[in-house]
């Protein structure tokens, strides 16, 4: 057995802890950096002992190449019209904006991604899925935990409304292929310059100003 029906419903607990934890930590004191270290930290460490338990665990999650090309593909329209739609609204309505710390936001950015695909594909949608006395339909598992996410960006109602259709789109190429890389890459980049260009959020100069 991957995981047990107990330790997935730790899992999904702790995914909302982490999810409590970006009020306090990086909305109420302003440690958005810090809270996204800290969270990448805990996950990874998470994943690392998961795998030294049972090897099986990454394939389960969705930590394989298998399907990459068919995931990464089939978001691939999805990517391209997001991308152009927020570089539009960049450079018509947000010209003094652009800067080249879009760069180093568009690399780096993928992940954050990766790690909250995991969160929320792999360790809510997909535990509530597997969960033997959880009894509802793929399509209720992803609008239900699409619905967490998108509360998590509260309170910007642009980033809900944006969280909300992306996740809905993500979960049902995953419950399709359960592959996480293809979801954690176009997460990273789309909602990177979404909130760099959009939301008006230099994530390059959030993250010096805290080692300066």
């Amino acid at each position: 057995m991957i995981n047990t029906d107990k330790e997935k419903q730790y899992e999904i607990l702790a995914v909302v802890i982490t999810g409590v934890m970006k009020f306090v930590m990086a909305d109420w004191l302003q440690l958005k950096v810090f809270y996204i270290i800290a969270a990448c930290l805990y996950w990874i460490n998470h994943i690392y002992r998961k795998y030294r338990e049972n090897p099986d665990i990454l394939k389960f999650w969705g930590f394989h190449k298998e399907h990459f090309r068919r995931s990464f593909l089939f978001l691939l329209p999805f990517a391209i019209a997001a991308i152009i739609g927020i570089l539009i609204y960049g450079t018509l309505i947000n010209a003094g904006f652009l800067n080249w710390h879009v760069i180093p936001v568009f690399l780096m950015y993928p992940a954050w991604g990766i790690i909250q695909q995991f969160m929320i594909a792999a360790l809510i949608a997909g535990n509530l899925k597997s969960i033997s006395a959880v009894k509802l339909s793929d399509t209720r598992v992803i609008l239900l935990t699409s619905v967490v996410f998108a509360l998590v960006h509260y309170p910007s109602i642009t980033l809900i409304i944006y969280a909300f259709v992306m996740e809905i789109i993500f979960l049902r190429v995953y419950f399709r292929w359960n592959n996480l890389w293809a979801l954690g890459l176009y997460h990273g980049w789309v909602s990177g310059l979404f909130i760099f260009f959009v939301l008006e959020r230099d994530l390059w100069t959030e993250l010096w100003n805290v080692f300066s």
